[in-house]
């Protein structure tokens, strides 16, 4: 989570500099480019084996609960493994969110090295 907080800090700042000159700086920067990093920002937080007893569930911030019907889970996979005192999965499943949250900080950070000012 530190990353991501870090790297969304990153781009706000880098966002903040190109628009404090009215955004003339992002007729330079690739906004098509740009643009589609934030959009893969939400598949960054996907999973292609998807959630335990889910596969075809592949997002691990959020999904409907495994008994709970549609109500929808937060970090699915850890917080049933942890309802259920499953703990080797939990474990295994706290490494796989913390991955794909490295991804999103990583892709974060790189859109805002691109735009201008940025590092």
């Amino acid at each position: 989570m530190d990353s991501l907080t870090r790297s969304a800090a990153e781009y706000r700042k880098a966002l903040d500099q190109v628009n404090a000159n009215g955004g003339a700086a992002l007729a330079s920067a690739s906004l098509a480019e740009i643009n589609k990093m934030l959009m893969d920002t939400e598949r960054k937080l996907t999973n292609a084996e998807g959630l335990p007893n889910r596969p075809w569930f592949k997002h691990q911030l959020y999904a409907p609960g495994f008994y709970t019907g549609y109500g929808v889970k937060t970090v699915p996979a850890v917080r049933e493994a942890i309802e259920l005192k499953k703990w080797k999965l939990a474990d295994d499943a706290i490494i796989i969110v913390a991955g794909v949250l490295q991804d999103e900080a990583a892709l974060i950070s790189s859109a805002a090295a691109k735009l201008p000012g940025g590092k």
